[in-house]
């Protein structure tokens, strides 16, 4: 039977993931300290600390991949090819897409898709709380079981 005390741990283990905006790797340091200090007290503790570390270890390891896939990008070949303010006189302004690069998109397609799986991860981490703190077991989705 669970008690209030477990859920809250366990609710605590995914909110101190936002302890990165305070402190760097703080995602990974706040339910890494949680759980190691209330995994043996509780099997639902354990459960929930273990997934709240694979999810972010999984993030992490996804961030790396999108960094070294656009660095690329980024070094050799972004700057090229962006042309797209034309200025010949002072009255004279004109702004076309027609110069722009390919790479300028794909950069582009790269940082929405980052802004997007920031706004997951955050939406994720919060209903993992919720169902933490109502009692029930939580999977994340696209995650990596480092920890079984």
């Amino acid at each position: 039977m669970l008690n209030n005390h477990q859920k809250n741990i366990a609710t605590f283990i995914h909110l101190s993931t936002f302890s990165r905006f305070f402190i760097p790797f703080g995602n990974l340091i706040g339910p890494i300290a949680l759980w190691l200090i209330n995994k043996d007290k509780s099997d639902f503790v354990d459960r929930h600390g273990k997934q709240a570390i694979n999810f972010q270890i999984s993030i992490l390891l996804y961030v790396l991949i999108i960094g070294v896939l656009t660095i690329p990008f980024f070094l050799f070949s972004f700057f090229t090819g962006i042309d797209i303010f034309h200025i010949s006189g002072a009255l004279d302004f004109q702004f076309s897409f027609k110069r722009l690069s390919p790479v300028f998109f794909i950069a582009g397609g790269f940082g929405a898709f980052v802004v997007f799986s920031f706004l997951l991860e955050l939406a994720l981490v919060v209903r993992a709380s919720l169902k933490a703190r109502d009692g029930e077991l939580y999977n994340y989705p696209f995650t990596i079981k480092f920890l079984k």
